[in-house]
């Protein structure tokens, strides 16, 4: 477990390979999620006086955008297509069979902590709808079977 001190130190150095960088907010909060898996609380006041914004302008800019995470995901995440392409393909039926099938909402982790649970709206596979990406890979037709083997292969 990282300690306070550990964040901010590389939180500062990633601050410093973004030093005038014009509109450097996301390439920031995406370098931190890429070092920590999430965006540590810890990290916001930093980033704002760097920047010289507000603590709430940083956390409304990460808020806004579904991809960054508070809490660190589990160790395989699930993203679900909830584009209407998708959902005109039977996306809302999968998804609500993943979530009684791994026991958890949308932006949770399973109690033993294997699996994150995601939407993610519009993967550009829209011909192979339901779409998801497991673990980085894109899978599409995905339906209730398929989601049970991809859940199956994740334990």
């Amino acid at each position: 477990m990282l300690d306070s001190a550990d964040i901010t130190t590389r939180v500062e150095e990633i601050l410093n390979t973004h030093k005038g960088m014009e509109g450097s907010l996301l390439p920031i909060l995406h370098a931190i999620q890429a070092e920590f898996g999430y965006v540590p609380q810890a990290a916001l006041p930093i980033i704002a006086q760097d920047l010289s914004l507000s603590k709430a302008e940083v956390h409304g800019v990460m808020s806004f955008y579904h991809d960054f995470r508070e809490h660190p995901a589990g160790k395989h995440v699930l993203k679900l297509c909830r584009a209407e392409s998708c959902q005109s393909m039977g996306a809302d039926r999968v998804a609500a069979h993943a979530q009684k099938a791994l026991g958890i909402e949308w932006h949770e982790t399973t109690k033993d902590g294997n699996v994150t649970l995601e939407p993610i709206f519009c993967l550009g596979l829209c011909a192979c709808g339901p779409a998801a990406i497991v673990d980085g890979k894109l899978v599409g037709r995905v339906d209730e079977a398929r989601i049970d083997a991809i859940i199956g292969g994740l334990k």
